[in-house]
């Protein structure tokens, strides 16, 4: 994954795409930092592209967030560029999964780990999140879990 986003960095500085090219330096410098504080705990450390799309995932929340209180602020120029850094980071996740498609990933896993009550949450929510990181909102698929084994 990285690979691909410094591939985009050269090109989005050719072009001259000054959102482009400033996200995407964002982005690398969170998977650095992420590397550092790991290398710091365990020695030697390499981002795999879940740990990667983790980042990606939690950089989209933070720009949903600010977007939002800068519209509610009336910032609206300011509310823009963060849904165009948004656009940006987006394309390097995988499409994200529709509500249905969600609801019957979410059926599957309970059926398969025999989920019955609502003490089997973390087992479905664990085993979702590792098929699934960075295809769904797992703020809103714990709603759907606990009203699936409820």
């Amino acid at each position: 994954m990285r690979d691909q986003i410094n591939a985009a960095l050269k090109d989005a500085m050719k072009s001259q795409d000054a959102t482009r090219t400033a996200t995407l330096r964002l982005m690398l410098a969170a998977m650095k930092e992420r590397e550092i504080a790991l290398r710091d705990t365990d020695g030697d450390a390499e981002l795999d592209d879940a740990a990667c799309m983790q980042i990606l995932t939690k950089m989209i929340k933070q720009r949903e967030e600010s977007a939002r209180i800068y519209e509610e602020g009336g910032r609206l120029e300011l509310a823009e560029r963060e849904r165009a850094e948004i656009e940006v980071i987006r394309d390097f996740l995988p499409k994200p999964l529709s509500a249905e498609e969600t609801e019957d990933a979410v059926k599957e896993v309970i059926a398969e780990l025999k989920a019955t009550s609502i003490k089997d949450m973390g087992k479905v929510m664990g085993a979702l999140k590792e098929r699934h990181t960075g295809r769904m909102d797992f703020s809103k698929v714990g709603a759907m879990v606990k009203s699936e084994l409820a």
